[in-house]
């Protein structure tokens, strides 16, 4: 019966495409140990270290379109201090009102300044300010005002600011006092009466000889 067609064509139907023992072991090899030693090499590269991501191409090249300097700012803004404390000589001069707009008024209400602000010598502008008092005056330039800036708790004390205000406002037409520490005002005030006695003193003393 092995010589009829029939049975030899129906047997071929039912035998694999593994026909030896060399296809049997390259089937073995590629269904099993190819995706083993894939998997391996995957997990080897994933735990060798780190790998560059995104766009990062170096130590000062732009990750994600950030330069390394911006990373750095951005990192030590979220490090900062949410306090800090500034130690300053109470017994040091005054800085003039001219010298504190100079350094922090000037870019504002200089020339040519910027539009809205009242302006140094501008005594239309300053007029209605200057109604308002000093008092209103340094609270508006310390804690700020519409489009200004709050000008307290930087370089100057609030009473350099003050000084400021006045000699901004007093070129627009004010009389203001310039504010000086309680302490040296209290000084002049003591002196002044000192000085009145020691000049009667004296067309006395020289009566009586």
């Amino acid at each position: 019966m092995s010589a009829d067609p029939h049975y030899q064509a129906k047997e071929e139907a039912h035998s694999g495409p593994i026909k030896n023992p060399r296809q049997l072991l390259l089937a073995v090899f590629f269904s099993f140990v190819v995706p083993i030693l894939i998997i391996v090499g995957l997990v080897a590269y994933v735990v060798s270290g780190n790998k560059p991501a995104g766009t990062a191409e170096g130590d000062n090249m732009a990750l994600y379109g950030v330069s390394k300097d911006a990373r750095d700012r951005e990192v030590a803004e979220r490090l900062k201090k949410v306090g800090a404390i500034e130690i300053r000589d109470a017994n040091r001069p005054l800085a003039a009102g001219e010298a504190v707009f100079k350094a922090q008024c000037v870019a504002c209400h200089g020339s040519p300044g910027i539009p809205g602000a009242p302006h140094l010598n501008d005594a239309a502008a300053w007029g209605p300010r200057i109604g308002q008092g000093y008092e209103t005056l340094l609270d508006h330039a310390l804690h700020g005002k519409g489009a200004m800036p709050a000008q307290g708790g930087g370089d100057f004390e609030d009473l350099e600011i003050g000084r400021a205000v006045v000699y901004m406002a007093n070129a627009g037409g004010a009389k203001f006092p310039v504010p000086d520490r309680p302490a040296a005002a209290a000084a002049g005030a003591a002196a002044a009466p000192a000085e009145g006695a020691a000049s009667a003193a004296a067309p006395a003393a020289s009566a009586s000889k």
